[in-house]
């Protein structure tokens, strides 16, 4: 018996290989710096094993029925302005996805076509305008993997191919090795314009030129094995198999459905776009444009303007589809902020929440940030630097304090020092703990007015009835515990519906039909939000005020279907007699 326990020891202190890749890793960086580098083997399924079954199985669960609109109305719900280019994406990313659906689910003729044009995207607009956050959003909403690169990586390094079939198989990674999947996934490579040819270089610009070169084929169709070349122990690994069974592994990912957007600020472009416009515009009749026109030039961009700034015509007609973005104003930067899902102030919240302390915000605050990050001219990134040097000072002093509500007006930047005094020692009735109530609820009441604007697009994403109690509910949710709508939602949902499957627990355990009314599934769920009852305790409940009384009324009816409203569940006994009391009088 000791000798097993002690074996039992042992094996369980035996790192795992996540845990053993790691130690490696670390030992290697410490012997020998940047120097040598541990890459992983890529652990895949053998397609050999797999069978035909389980492949169909994996197959069925991809569906792509999102039309355009509804993933505009998604995206309205996150990023401010950009309009067009919401239009376009939203347009040609849908459409893809299900002409790729049509193609599985009737094998016509039109999967087989000969050179069919994919709808490879390329993003134009400067930094911090959404363009990363867009294409998160839509692989989150249809529910592909997505995978993102850095065209500057390619081109530091030089080398031609690996780092490009590389994201494909992070694509594989990302879709916890299921091929299948990952086959439909999106491939993000940012900053694009910096592969581009130096425009004023003599000869060729192989390092650049080259990187476009090794896009082609993976971003049309091509074969990428899913073994590393360069690493030794897929290489070792592969040697072992071999011998044991004395045939290769052939895992491989096709990149035909694979959709790949590219993006950059493309510095320089405007330039070129405008001299071909004014080549064109020669002549007495010609259009003159003035200065003022300069904020639309990119939308006119042509194939012609980006082989002129340094892009092989080869790589420029494997992104059909273009989007531009425009740059963001300060009333743009203050409407991102003032987003409920807005990840800036969210993140803040909980920043704070870390340390017990619950904040509100007002609207000076807001737009005294939203002021200081448009002098930036990063776009939505300067909000996230405006934000902690306006807070940092009371990040750094709160935690440990007596504070717990922290409102942000516009005086934590006017008078840092005078409000953070006042933090430390004022009770919560004082002046501060006032203006804190009055933001909280300023802060419901723009929750409320968000969620009716919204109410048709959320009832049909989350299948969910918003009425006025269910609304306030969300709120509660929203403001105590730190999520954004959408979670918010979901956790009533999620509540809505574990109180549906009552109904069928007490059907079960009583043969009785209850239907839960609109009003009284509000009236639980509110009580499971406010954390005073739990589920065992409403089908207990449930069962105690109704299983007897129900089944009397059932012997005496013959009915066995209830419909219990708020005032049942309030008062069970008065709803019982008054069933009863129907009863009698009508068998006079």
């Amino acid at each position: 018996m000791l000798k097993l326990t002690l074996m039992s020891d042992k094996k369980h202190n035996i790192p795992n290989p996540k845990e053993l890749e790691k130690e490696i890793g670390e030992f290697l960086t410490r012997k020998f710096g940047d120097q040598v580098k541990l890459v992983p083997p890529l652990q895949m399924r053998n397609p050999g094993d797999v069978e035909a079954g389980n492949r169909s199985a994996a197959a069925a669960t991809i569906h792509f029925d999102l039309k355009p609109g509804a993933l505009i109305a998604h995206l309205d719900q996150y990023v401010v302005k950009q309009e067009q280019a919401k239009a376009i994406l939203a347009t040609k990313i849908c459409t893809h996805f299900n002409r790729i659906r049509q193609s599985r689910e009737t094998e016509a003729a039109i999967a087989s076509m000969v050179g069919s044009i994919k709808n490879n995207v390329l993003m134009i607009g400067p930094t911090g305008v959404g363009k990363t956050y867009i294409i998160k959003l839509i692989a989150d909403k249809l529910g592909v993997p997505f995978v993102k690169g850095d065209a500057t990586k390619f081109s530091e390094t030089g080398y031609v191919g690996g780092d490009v079939e590389d994201l494909v198989r992070d694509l594989v990674r990302e879709a916890d090795d299921d091929i299948e999947l990952a086959q439909y996934g999106i491939i993000y490579i940012d900053e694009i314009d910096k592969i581009a040819s130096s425009r004023n270089l003599i000869g060729a610009d192989v390092s650049r030129t080259g990187v476009q070169r090794a896009l082609l084929k993976p971003m049309e169709e091509t074969e990428v094995d899913l073994k590393v070349p360069h690493d030794p122990i897929s290489m070792v690994q592969e040697l072992e198999r071999f011998r044991k069974t004395g045939k290769r592994d052939t895992s491989s990912i096709n990149t035909r459905n694979i959709l790949f957007i590219m993006s950059g600020a493309f510095n320089g472009l405007a330039p070129i776009i405008q001299r071909r416009l004014s080549r064109k515009g020669i002549g007495f009749g010609a259009p003159v444009s003035s200065p003022g026109d300069s904020a639309d030039i990119l939308a006119r961009v042509h194939a012609e303007d980006l082989i002129e700034f340094g892009f092989e015509s080869e790589f420029v007609g494997r992104l059909p589809v273009r989007a531009v973005f425009e740059e963001l104003g300060e009333s743009d930067l203050l409407s991102i902020l003032a987003n409920p899902n807005n990840p800036i102030i969210l993140g803040k919240k909980l920043d704070f929440a870390a340390y017990g302390i619950d904040v509100k915000f007002s609207g000076n605050f807001l737009a005294r940030i939203a002021a200081d990050a448009a002098k930036e001219n990063t776009g939505a990134r300067g909000l996230v630097s405006a934000v902690e040097r306006a807070l940092l000072e009371f990040e750094k002093s709160l935690p440990g304090s007596a504070c717990r509500q922290f409102p942000v007006t516009a005086e934590a930047i006017d008078h840092p020092r005078r409000m953070l005094s006042a933090l430390r020692t004022d009770p919560p009735e004082s002046r501060l703990g006032e203006t804190f109530r009055r933001l909280g609820e300023a802060e419901t009441r723009n929750i409320k007015d968000y969620l009716h604007k919204n109410r048709d697009h959320l009832r049909e994403r989350y299948n969910l009835k918003l009425t006025p109690a269910k609304i306030e509910m969300v709120a509660t949710c929203y403001s105590r515990d730190i999520m954004d709508i959408g979670n918010a939602v979901a956790r009533i949902k999620s509540c809505q519906d574990d109180i549906k499957k009552i109904e069928l627990s007490f059907y079960q355990n009583h043969d009785i039909n209850i239907v839960l009314e609109e009003d009284a599934i509000d009236l639980l769920i509110g009580m499971l939000v406010a954390g005073t009852t739990d589920l065992d305790a409403v089908f207990k409940r449930l069962n105690s005020d109704f299983e007897h009384g129900l089944k009397l009324v059932r012997e005496k009816t013959g009915s066995g279907r209830f419909f219990l409203t708020r005032q049942s569940l309030e008062d069970p006994e008065a709803f019982i007699a008054r069933l009863l009391e129907n009863q009698d009088t009508s068998s006079r």
